[in-house]
């Protein structure tokens, strides 16, 4: 199976990494960057990890060319998200930056899934839907790593592995992301025997503001999305059928939204419906809005 990274900034070049040090079913690996010097510079560092990791991925720096025959294209470039700027204050700068990559990659002859990281990524998922055509082949990454920040926390609380925390972000992958409380568990117990409301208020809130946190203190965020990234790679390659949060085509309101979503190496197969409470309904139904209000104002 063949990789394709275009944008070897942070969030690129954090998702490679994952690549060739966890375990991967991905063969070939190829980064493609502006700054072509950069790219051969990062191929030529993963390259010498490879003797101490448990796989056999080859990693090169090329050039559009090489999307002839990839399975997955990962769109990681763009503009960063500044101190005091929110994921929709990067429609504009990112916009251009898209048309320019898939006007080059619409030369080839690819004909696999594009999973886009760039933000605002609903967003810029529906633009690269729009300017692909099928809605099938083109997901984001959506409110994976809400959703793992989420785990994280409620695990962190309770002093309980994260990994039996079954809770999801779901809608936008910005400020009017929700959470569905009412079928939030740990193991087999409802969330509510946990966590006082007072408590989910908080840590929704902690969630929500990661990113400016993290952001305010280094600038960026980008390996807890690597390996989210990494993580629905091989989740697509495997046909393993995991439901995972990712950012996809709601064709009813015509927009791209995380809401659970099975996804196969031939594209989307499934999104999930999700049974809200009349709160939930309210708030998902919000961040529906603010994508749609924006969506409307772009210039396709």
């Amino acid at each position: 199976m063949k990789v394709v990274i275009i944008g070897c900034g942070n969030v690129g070049m954090s998702y490679a990494y994952s690549l060739v040090n966890l375990a991967s079913q991905v063969d070939d690996l190829v980064l493609i960057d502006i700054n072509e010097e950069k790219a051969k510079g990062e191929a030529l560092d993963l390259n010498h990890a490879l003797p101490f990791v448990p796989t056999k991925l080859r990693v090169k720096a090329g050039n559009y060319a090489d999307c002839n025959d990839a399975d997955i294209i990962c769109i990681s470039a763009g503009r960063n998200q500044n101190i005091g700027e929110t994921r929709m204050d990067l429609i504009n700068k990112n916009l251009e930056v898209f048309k320019n990559i898939l006007g080059e990659v619409k030369k080839t002859k690819f004909n696999g899934i594009y999973l886009i990281a760039t933000n605002p990524v609903d967003v810029m998922s529906y633009v690269t839907y729009k300017l692909t055509g099928d809605p099938n082949k083109v997901i984001g990454s959506g409110t994976t790593l809400d959703t793992a920040r989420l785990k994280y926390l409620i695990g962190k609380k309770l002093n309980i592995s994260s990994k039996n925390v079954h809770a999801y972000v779901l809608g936008e992958h910005g400020d009017s992301e929700m959470i569905p409380w009412s079928r939030a568990s740990v193991g087999l117990t409802q969330i509510n025997n946990y966590l006082t409301e007072k408590e989910k208020e908080e840590i929704k809130k902690e969630v929500r503001d990661s990113a400016y946190d993290i952001i305010s203190k280094k600038g960026n965020t980008s390996y807890g999305i690597g390996v989210c990234l990494h993580m629905i790679t091989n989740s697509i390659i495997s046909n393993d059928n995991a439901i995972l949060t990712l950012s996809s085509y709601d064709k009813e309101h015509d927009i791209y939204i995380s809401i659970p979503t099975i996804m196969s190496e031939k594209g989307v197969r499934e999104r999930i419906p999700v049974e809200f409470n009349k709160q939930e309904q309210e708030e998902y139904n919000h961040s529906i809005e603010v994508i749609k209000n924006i969506v409307k104002s772009l210039n396709l």
